[in-house]
Order: structure tokens, then C-alpha cells, then sequence
């Protein structure tokens, strides 16, 4: 096998997101998507190929103009607003796409112009008149017999009569070479069991002419030459996956480069729309159709769909803060099969934190870093070196799931990737077990032997962080760096081999910092499920939450003396401090305690700058419970004073020593 995917020319990989709706704040369910697309773009990256990563907002449509005016606003600022905020939570989860497209930009809107034209110019689309029933939500028109309860049979609400001239695409005109596309290309639509249902409840029955333009709301991109039109959302929005790329402008080279699209990832909502009228409108067009679309499941919670009314709404600022994005990106990626749906609860949220990232991912590279230096003064081992018995099996173990990896990735089967990446953490905690490091450490002439076990170990968890870098975008590059190796280390083609990679004179840190510490189970369960139920609020709790506290002394419950005594107060000396990318108000400090040196991440950037604080003596809780702050370990809090809004840092006798307790 070769280092790379790539030939004389380099492959390229086109991969794109639906382009999202701007209904509001998104929630984990959005992100979901991203991440998956993410995590293929990083995996495609990471084998060679020239990638080029879509996503975006789809921001026409009635319902936008609807809202827009509910908000006071016009529907451009509205848009705008939404885009920004995705923008900033993408940005947030280290979402590597190439490029944003809203469909309000210019190049879009030119581009769809043209489209509409060349489908008129086809005889591909007719006016004529529409009546039918309406849902505003879905954008979706339905016949009588569709209706579910008198209701939209996709999201339950009410429709309303509608009945207006409307241009229409011939659909039935594509409709056989569809279906002979579907039959000739097994793997266009997955999972199979969507194709499936395109080909039975939609195509065999008979397409029908889809409407294409709307009169009865105006925010959109209107018909050529016939103004009172407006091109209706599929037509507008599915587009976006070619005018992104520069289709129909006057620089093409995007577009002949990437096209056609390597994958489209979807909801499993919008299938139709993506295997039914965009591989119409494409063949219409005369272009080459998408390789792949793949329709992944919902996140359910174990009482249903995620609702604000019902207070179970995920929102994935609140994960990414308190337990760190890889945490967070893991979860989402192991935990719910991609192609199915699955359940999100609190309680399996903080068991995968806690069983697999920090007792057998993390408790793995603390035991490594510290028996390396215990034993070899902190240099991995790459002479007179003796095999033992169970070397072979953990060698077979690495490059089992190596190959099964690469099989599995091609097919976005994310939770079995990770599934069999644990059986190699599993195996080389196992490993451990088997050789007693501990035992061989007694005798000089196992010397030999410890050092193949340390190598062993420093070479498992180096395959280990490169094939976690699709998942996670930091988590990796901590553990070559704790491991004494430079970024090279991360290239595929250093884990092609198993056992002699690693260099002579690597030096492992002096110290491991826990890359994932432990959950306390109980608390953060309570805490995830009272942000759940804080995302549903009346205006009355609202209004009430920004209400300013205006107490000078508001009632603070009495402590006892015992309850003080628990807190350990130290003195420590600021070594180093720098700001927290994306994170306006964090600073990271390297304060030194005296009888260790800490990392705190504090909420001071407002107020102080690092230059300041480098030698200022500070108070530190120092049994404060470690947790992640914006991906950053937090090992203690730094003591401040607060008034007015104004913070200043509580000070001390610049004469006590580091680790003096303060009483």
C-alpha cells in the first residue's frame, strides 16, 4: 500500500453539506452533519487528496421573508445574522470547509439565473397553474391523498389551499433514466435502504411535474423575464452544490477541477430532493451526476425528536465549553451509527468520556509517559532491544485495524472505525497487563525486554493519534507532542509500519497532562440535563434572566467552618501566560504551586494581559476539580475580586513562598 492516495496528478475530492436553513440557533443535530462531513474532509486530506469542502445557508424563501418581518428586519440582515452565527460555531468546532456559500450572494444568484434560462431553453419547463395544499414550514406542496390528518405528512403542521400560476419542470421526461442511473450506479443513494424507498414510493408510481416558481411572496431570485415570478427553493438551493464552484460564471476552473461531487451528506428528511430532482436538473443540464449521496439518521433523545417545548434540545456550545470539542466530536461520531439514527442521552455522553477517552485512551498515555521515564530517564527505547511473547499480537492487532480502517472510512462507517481503533487501546492496555513492565524492571538482564515493551507501547499510541485525526482536531497533536515527536509524526505514512518509526533520542515529556480527565458521573449528568431544560424559557424567565441583580448583599447561604477548611488555598508565582484561541475572555497560566508546576485557564483576558501577569504572585484553589475550558485543561482557579464589573486579582505578600497555604 502505498503512502498516499494520490497519482501523477492529484486526486481530488469534492464533499459538500446540505446548505442549512436559517431557522434559528442549530442545535446537535446540525452539527452532526457537519462533523461527519468534516471528518471525511480531514480523512481524504490526511491520504493525499486535493480536497475542496462545501457548506453554507439556503436563505430565500417565504418562510425567511415571514420571519425577517415577525423580527423587524429585512431578510437580507436577518440571513446574515444566522450565517455569522454558523460561521462562528463552525469555526467553534475547528469545521475545516473550504468555502461558504449563502444563496443570497451574487454568484449564485447570476448562476441560478442562467440555469433557469437554459432549462426554458430546453423545453424542460412550462407555466401553468398550480393548486394544491401548502406547507410554509417545509416549503413543500403536497396532492389531498399525500396529506397526513389533513396535515404535512413530513413535520405535522397545518397546510393551506393554494392555487397560482407557476412554471413547472417536466420530471416525467428524466424520469426512466433515473431510474436506469439507480440501477447502473449500486452505490449512488446510501444507505440502500433509502434508494429503495426513492424508487418505490416516488419513481415507480410516476413523478409528477414539480412546480418551480412561486407569486405569492417576493424574496427571492425571480425568473428571467418574467419578474413576478420567483424561482422556486429546490430549483435556487440545490444549485448552490455547482454555482459554488463557479458554474455558468466567467472563471470555471473550480468547477472543472472538483465536479462532480464525491458525496453529498444529507438528512435522511431531504433524500428526495437530492436523488430524485437534482439528478434531474443535472441531466437537464447535461452535467455529470454526484457519485455518492448519503442520508445519515436523526439524533433522537429517549423521549423522541429534540424539542424545544418538550426541554431536550442539545445545543453543542454547551459540550464543546464544559467538556472540550474532541469529547464532544467522539461522542457524536461513536456513539450514533451514520447512516441510522440514534440516541443521545446525558448518561451515555459522560460513560464515552469517561470509560473511553480518559480511563483507556488517557490512563494509557499517563502509564507510557510515566514509565518511560521511570524506567529509560523519559527516551524511548530503540536499542538492544528483546521481543517478548506478546509483541507479535499486539503488532497483528495494529495493522488488523489499520487496513479495516481505510476499508471502513471509504464507506463513512464511523462508529465501526472508531469501535475497531478501541480494540487496538483495549489491546495495548492489555499489553501492559501481560508484560508487567513493573516486574521486568527488577531484573537488569529484562532490561532488553522493558525497553521492546516501552517502544511497543510509544509506537501503539503513535498509529493510535494519527488515525484519530479525522475525529479529533486536537487530541492528536497532544499526544505526538507528549510523546516527543515532531508533526511529520502525524503523516499516514509514518504508521505504515509497526515497530520501527520512531527515531532514536525521542525524549517523552517529564510530566503527562491528563488529555481527557475523569467525570464526576453523578454532577454532570444533573448539569448536562439543567442545560437541556434551559433551553426552552418563557419571556416572563427570560426577561426575568437579564433582569440585573440590584442587591448590594444578596442572600448567600452560611457555610461552617468545616465547609472552609475543605478548600486548599495556595500561593503560586505566574510562569507563563498566553490567550485561548476563540475564546475572548480566557487566558491560559503556567503557575508554579512549589512543589508542581499547573496549568489554569481563568476568565481575566478582559482585564489583564499576559504580559502583566507573568511573576505576579496569585491564590489558587488548588483541589478544584480539573475540567476542559474551550479544548483547554483547567487545573485549579485563580482568586479575584469583583466590583462593578470591574475584576481585579487578589493579591498577596510577594514574600511567601510557592505552595505556601493561605488561611
Amino acid at each position: 500500500m502505498e503512502a498516499v492516495l494520490v497519482s501523477e496528478k492529484q486526486k481530488t475530492f469534492y464533499i459538500t453539506t446540505p446548505i442549512y436553513y436559517p431557522s434559528g440557533k442549530f442545535h446537535i443535530g446540525t452539527a452532526y452533519t457537519t462533523v461527519a462531513s468534516d471528518t471525511i474532509a480531514r480523512y481524504k486530506r490526511l491520504r493525499g487528496y486535493d480536497v475542496r469542502f462545501l457548506t453554507g445557508m439556503d436563505e430565500h424563501g417565504q418562510k425567511i421573508q415571514e420571519k425577517a418581518a415577525e423580527a423587524g428586519k429585512h431578510p437580507q440582515d436577518y440571513v446574515n445574522e444566522i450565517a455569522d452565527a454558523a460561521k462562528k460555531l463552525w469555526s467553534l468546532m475547528d469545521i475545516s470547509y473550504d468555502d461558504f456559500i449563502q444563496t443570497t450572494q451574487e454568484r449564485h444568484t447570476k448562476a441560478v439565473e442562467k440555469i433557469f434560462q437554459k432549462f426554458l431553453d430546453n423545453g424542460d419547463i412550462y407555466k401553468g397553474e398550480y393548486e394544491g395544499w401548502y406547507c410554509t414550514p417545509c416549503e413543500s406542496f403536497f396532492t389531498e391523498t399525500q396529506l397526513v390528518d389533513g396535515n404535512c405528512p413530513d413535520c405535522g403542521r397545518p397546510v393551506h389551499k393554494v392555487k397560482e400560476e407557476s412554471y413547472f419542470f417536466n420530471m416525467k421526461k428524466y424520469a426512466d433514466r433515473l431510474l436506469t442511473y439507480y440501477e447502473e450506479n449500486l452505490e449512488f443513494i446510501e444507505p440502500e435502504s433509502r434508494k429503495n424507498e426513492m424508487i418505490n414510493n416516488f419513481i415507480k408510481p410516476g413523478l409528477e411535474d414539480l412546480s418551480v416558481s412561486r407569486t405569492s411572496f417576493d424574496w427571492g431570485i425571480k425568473v428571467p423575464g418574467d419578474p413576478k415570478h420567483v424561482i422556486y427553493v429546490w430549483v435556487d438551493a440545490l444549485t448552490n452544490y455547482i454555482t459554488a464552484l463557479g458554474y455558468l460564471s466567467d472563471d470555471e476552473t473550480l468547477f472543472n477541477k472538483y465536479w462532480p461531487a464525491d458525496v453529498h451528506v444529507v438528512g435522511k428528511d431531504i433524500v428526495r430532493f437530492h436523488t430524485i430532482y437534482w439528478p434531474i436538473f443535472l441531466m437537464a443540464l447535461d452535467l455529470p451526476l454526484p457519485k455518492k449521496v448519503f442520508a445519515h439518521g436523526f439524533i433522537m433523545m429517549k423521549d423522541g425528536k429534540m424539542s424545544k417545548s418538550k426541554g431536550n434540545v442539545i445545543y453543542p456550545e454547551m459540550l464543546i465549553e464544559r467538556y472540550g470539542l474532541d469529547a464532544t466530536r467522539y461522542f457524536l461520531l461513536r456513539e450514533l451509527p451514520f447512516g441510522s439514527d440514534g440516541v443521545f442521552s446525558p448518561e451515555s455522553f459522560i460513560e464515552r468520556t469517561n470509560f473511553d477517552l480518559a480511563n483507556d485512551l488517557g490512563n494509557l498515555l499517563n502509564r507510557t509517559i510515566s514509565m518511560i521515564n521511570k524506567y529509560f530517564d523519559g527516551i524511548i527505547p530503540t536499542e538492544n532491544l528483546q521481543s517478548t511473547e506478546f509483541d507479535a499480537a499486539l503488532k497483528e492487532q495494529a495493522e488488523s485495524v489499520r487496513i479495516k480502517y481505510e476499508e471502513s472510512m471509504e464507506k463513512m462507517q464511523f462508529s465501526v472505525v472508531l469501535a475497531d481503533l478501541w480494540t487496538l487501546v483495549s489491546r495495548t492496555n492489555k499489553y501492559i497487563d501481560e508484560t508487567q513492565p513493573w516486574v521486568l524492571a527488577k531484573e537488569e538482564s529484562d532490561k532488553p525486554k522493558l525497553g521492546a515493551v516501552m517502544r511497543n507501547l510509544a509506537e501503539s499510541l503513535h498509529q493510535i493519534a494519527v488515525m484519530l485525526q479525522p475525529f479529533m482536531t486536537t487530541t492528536p497533536k497532544r499526544m505526538i507532542d507528549q510523546l516527543g515527536l515532531d508533526d511529520k509524526f502525524l503523516a499516514w505514512d509514518t504508521i505504515e509500519t509497526f515497530g520501527n518509526t520512531i527515531p532514536t533520542n525521542i525524549k517523552v515529556v517529564e510530566k503527562g497532562i491528563p488529555i481527557f480527565p475523569r467525570l464526576e458521573n453523578e454532577v454532570e449528568i444533573a448539569y448536562i440535563r439543567e442545560e437541556m431544560r434551559g433551553s426552552v424559557k418563557t419571556p416572563q424567565e427570560e426577561e426575568t434572566k437579564k433582569t440585573p441583580e440590584t442587591d448590594e448583599n444578596p442572600e448567600i447561604p452560611e457555610i461552617t467552618i468545616d465547609d472552609f477548611m475543605k478548600i486548599d488555598l495556595r500561593v503560586a508565582t505566574v510562569t507563563a501566560c498566553e490567550t485561548v484561541p476563540k475564546a475572548d475572555k480566557l487566558l491560559k497560566l503556567q503557575v508554579d504551586l512549589g512543589y508542581e508546576q499547573r496549568q489554569v485557564v481563568s476568565g481575566i483576558a478582559k482585564f489583564y494581559t499576559p504580559d502583566e501577569l507573568i511573576g505576579q504572585k496569585v491564590i489558587v484553589v488548588a483541589n478544584l476539580k480539573p475540567v476542559k475550558l474551550r479544548g483547554e485543561l483547567s487545573q485549579g482557579m485563580i482568586l479575584a475580586g469583583e466590583k462593578d464589573g470591574i475584576l481585579k486579582l487578589a493579591s498577596v505578600d510577594p514574600k511567601l513562598e510557592n505552595g505556601a497555604k493561605v488561611k
